[in-house]
């Protein structure tokens, strides 16, 4: 089954099917291995990782586009592109639907603030018109259907904090009729809001539980409950970058205020080098090195 068609069945099944938000490839592959059956890159994430700077529309398209492709390749589950604004207007918008899809992502995210934008849960934030909106998501529709019919289109509207949950549930409407397979508001605050959208918008919910901790904005919901108000997706988009941000603070402390500059023994702070190598796939190069290359060009033999 391809990763489309695979991703499709797990949101239409509405069964709040969930799909953390990785900031590499690295974190994608650790994301799939802990046994999540999809992810998405994470636009708040990716510029974590990418630049140090906060979510505000600073990553161009470009490299959303190429670090897309290498979580793609990655790993072997369904990944959702995160393309903030689509980059633009209605006709850039599906010329990077066209190469998102080029590059094999099962589905991506669009949004209808103003460029530049800024993650959901900061102040500040502007919207287009519901109408622009619409007209950007039935560009990408068009495409979609022309190459891949399967691909999910993710609407989100930030408009729940500046103008409410009335407004917000109009818009998911109006782009669900426009084209949009998913829809998603952002910022939403409560259970009741959750539940209320999720019975009144005529097609699949995607809520957004921010780091699965703490929810940031948003109440944290169990999942079997989503599950019982017919979700399509549950996002977890900023935990990866956060958990990185926290683990590497601690250990780096504690090398720089160690007495000896070193923390011999204490394993407690990372993986082994075997594990890690052995998980990044180094026995498998070791192993086409060994067939393809001469044998005096095998380095160091005597590792395996």
């Amino acid at each position: 089954m391809k990763e489309t068609t695979r991703l499709r069945k797990a949101i239409m099944d509405r069964r709040a099917v969930v799909v953390p938000g990785c900031h590499d490839a690295l974190s994608a592959r650790i994301i799939e291995k802990c046994g999540f059956e999809a992810l998405q890159v994470s636009g708040f994430g990716l510029a974590g990782s990418f630049l140090a700077k906060p979510d505000v529309g600073l990553v161009q398209m470009k490299d959303i586009i190429d670090i897309t492709w290498n979580v793609v390749q990655a790993v072997d589950i369904p990944v959702m592109a995160d393309l903030d604004t689509g980059g633009g207007n209605a006709i850039n918008a599906a010329w990077v639907t066209e190469r998102i899809i080029s590059i094999g992502a099962a589905g991506m995210n669009i949004e209808d603030q103003v460029f530049p934008k800024r993650c959901g849960h900061l102040a500040g934030k502007e919207v287009i018109s519901a109408e622009e909106m619409a007209g950007k998501i039935k560009a990408c529709a068009r495409v979609r259907d022309a190459l891949d019919r399967d691909f999910i289109l993710n609407a989100r509207t930030d408009t729940f904090a500046i103008y409410g949950l009335d407004e917000a549930i109009r818009r998911c409407q109006l782009y669900l009729e426009a084209g949009a397979d998913l829809v998603f508001i952002d910022g939403i605050r409560s259970r009741a809001d959750i539940e209320r959208a999720a019975k009144e918008i005529k097609g699949p919910l995607s809520v957004n539980l921010m780091d699965g901790v703490t929810g940031v904005r948003t109440e944290l919901v169990p999942i079997p409950e989503l599950a019982k108000m017919g979700i399509g997706r549950v996002s977890i988009p900023v935990a990866s970058i956060m958990v990185m941000h926290k683990a590497l603070i601690e250990f780096f402390t504690a090398l720089k205020n160690s007495p000896t500059g070193i923390l011999a023994g204490q394993t407690k702070w990372l993986t082994s080098f075997e594990d890690y190598t052995t998980f990044v796939g180094i026995k498998d190069y070791r192993q086409l090195e060994e067939e393809f290359l001469p044998e005096d060009r095998v380095q160091n033999k005597y590792i395996k």
